[in-house]
């Protein structure tokens, strides 16, 4: 099945990344990752800019209120979720400056996860880490490429991941007590049709995958199998989420990286496409 998306903003990202959409936020809040820029969505249409350092990889709700965002090399909280809260930091994650957050979210029980990865994109600098209460990070997946999508299933018992570096999207099995194991392949991308990015689950259990340098999003089956695909006019596709008042419509973010603007005007901007599926309600963090 092919799908069509349309604009919803013009090309207001450099590097756009992370959607999320929570009802208590008001709709969808993205990141300009390069610009260390967490955006807003509007009812009406506009968008608003918040800078919160180099570098703004993801943004997540929290529990107790307010959200979380992954800067550079340090976690930020805001107590309140107006974009413009104040932020406080959880101090350096690692010295090294040339490793920087990349992408991640939360499980079920609420702990933050997040990526990172090499400004070089060099194989095996990265790793995938998860909060402690105090914000500490410890590895649960080390020598991990580009740290990209994460995602749970419906029951919240399996987990997806993708280090894009792999060409594949890996699954693991996920308990609350003990976290995350038993990596494995889930669905393997033709590199012809481009490297897994961000990805999200839908409440029947397909796995929505945005494709780097492939202008689409692909969705798998629970099983793994390529069932829909939805195509976009610009080759940079990097996440992917649900959203609206029913969680019907995905929403889509692409980069300007290194693309012509004179070929893909419309890079940087958000996307939106009718599935056909609800999505899930995003998983909040207990920091």
């Amino acid at each position: 099945m092919t799908i069509t998306a349309s604009t919803v903003t013009g090309p207001v990202a450099e590097h756009g990344e992370g959607p999320v959409w929570s009802a208590r936020w008001g709709g969808l809040r993205w990141v300009d990752m390069l610009a260390g820029d967490v955006l807003a969505l509007a009812a009406d249409g506009s968008v608003r800019r918040r800078h919160v350092g180099a570098v703004a990889a993801v943004v997540r709700p929290r529990v107790s209120g307010g959200y979380v965002v992954a800067a550079e090399r340090e976690l930020l909280l805001a107590g309140s979720d107006d974009l413009d809260a104040p932020l406080r930091s959880l101090g350096e994650a690692w010295s090294d400056p040339a490793i920087r957050m990349n992408e991640g979210g939360c499980d079920p029980g609420g702990r933050f996860y997040i990526g990172s990865m090499a400004y070089d994109a060099s194989p095996g600098r990265g790793s995938f880490y998860v909060a402690g209460p105090s914000g500490a990070l410890r590895v649960v997946l080390p020598e991990v490429t580009i740290s990209n999508g994460f995602g749970f299933s419906p029951d919240g018992r399996l987990a997806y991941y993708a280090d894009t570096g792999t060409g594949r999207v890996d699954v693991l099995d996920y308990d609350p007590r003990e976290g995350l194991s038993g990596r494995r392949p889930f669905a393997v991308v033709d590199p012809e049709q481009g490297a897994p990015d961000g990805l999200t689950v839908d409440a029947e259990g397909g796995v929505w995958v945005a494709m780097w340098q492939g202008g689409a999003v692909h969705r798998y089956d629970p099983g793994g199998r390529l069932d829909a695909v939805v195509r976009l006019p610009v080759s940079k596709v990097t996440a992917v989420t649900f959203g609206g008042d029913d969680l019907d419509r995905l929403f889509i973010t692409t980069s300007a990286l290194g693309v012509d603007r004179a070929e893909q005007p419309e890079a940087g901007a958000i996307f939106c496409a009718d599935p056909g599926v609800r999505g899930l309600p995003v998983l909040p963090t207990t920091l």
